[in-house]
């Protein structure tokens, strides 16, 4: 994925109507030592550290990757780690960064409604505990990146769709919350870590013995805890994953077959349409088809 992506959109009565409606998505990633946060957002969501901020929606921001910090005008200044959700509120001031040193990668989605407003007056997230530990949760990853790619597309509809898995995201983060998957052991743990960043890898191959380095075990213990957790060696997870991702690229946008090969990390067109076909059991091009 690219170093950022954002897109404020334009709400009508037919999104209102909804109930719930999302104005905006985006991605960054902040490399250490980079400014924060990208000057190309309106004026009215310009961030600073020094002046803070208040909004007029909902947010969700998903740290994937380093650690920074959030405040507020309801709370303390509290440490933000990777796989933290934090909602912001409409109307409440909060400031929010990611540390020099490591910099952080955070998915966004702002969104409004009167449904939105009837569940958060039943205290689904309360402005003075905003912060919610889900860990590198997969599907939460997958969600922003199917948000981000109905954004991209803007086939008629779309407005709906990211209203539907916007909801899905605050069933997600309650669930987690609920029943909150930290008690899994060191290697569970690793190895849930490992099929996250691979998620997080879909354009490119990945080395893997460096992986398993990443996550301090040996490449012989890591290929086997993890074909044990998951049924298929890395590798073969990874692959699986690009496949489903170019299949999504092709039900869902125009890009072209060369084009979904490159955003799946394949070297050329050819590789990618001869293991595509071996997976599916068709090619790129006729299974395109289907839906257009």
């Amino acid at each position: 994925m690219n170093n950022s992506f954002f897109k404020y959109l334009n709400i009508s009565p037919i999104e209102q109507d909804w109930g719930l409606y999302v104005t905006t998505v985006g991605y960054s990633n902040i490399t250490p030592n980079e400014p924060y946060p990208n000057k190309n957002h309106p004026q009215s969501h310009q961030l600073t550290w020094n002046r803070g901020r208040i909004l007029n929606d909902y947010y969700i921001v998903f740290i994937s990757r380093g650690k920074g910090v959030f405040c507020s005008s309801l709370t303390e200044s509290i440490d933000i780690k990777e796989g933290t959700c934090f909602f912001l509120y409409p109307g409440i001031w909060h400031r929010y960064k990611p540390d020099i040193q490591s910099g952080w990668e955070e998915y966004w989605v702002g969104f409004h409604g009167y449904y939105i407003d009837e569940l958060m007056k039943r205290k689904f997230s309360h402005p003075k505990q905003p912060c919610h530990e889900i860990g590198l949760n997969k599907e939460m990853l997958l969600l922003f990146q199917k948000m981000i790619d109905a954004v991209q597309s803007s086939f008629i509809g779309y407005s709906q769709q990211i209203a539907g898995l916007t909801l899905q995201m605050l069933g997600l983060i309650n669930t987690m919350s609920v029943n909150n998957q930290y008690d899994k052991n060191p290697v569970e743990k690793a190895i849930a870590k490992a099929m996250f960043l691979l998620q997080e890898s879909l354009e490119r191959c990945v080395d893997m013995p460096d992986l398993a380095r990443q996550l301090l075990m040996s490449y012989s213990a890591f290929r086997k805890k993890f074909k044990a957790m998951t049924g298929l060696s890395p590798n073969q997870y990874h692959l699986n994953l690009r496949i489903t991702r170019a299949q999504e690229l092709l039900e869902s946008t125009l890009l072209n077959i060369e084009e979904v090969a490159d955003q799946t990390g394949f070297e050329n067109i050819y590789y990618f349409s001869k293991i595509f076909k071996k997976k599916v059991g068709t090619s790129p091009k006729v299974y395109r088809k289907q839906f257009f």
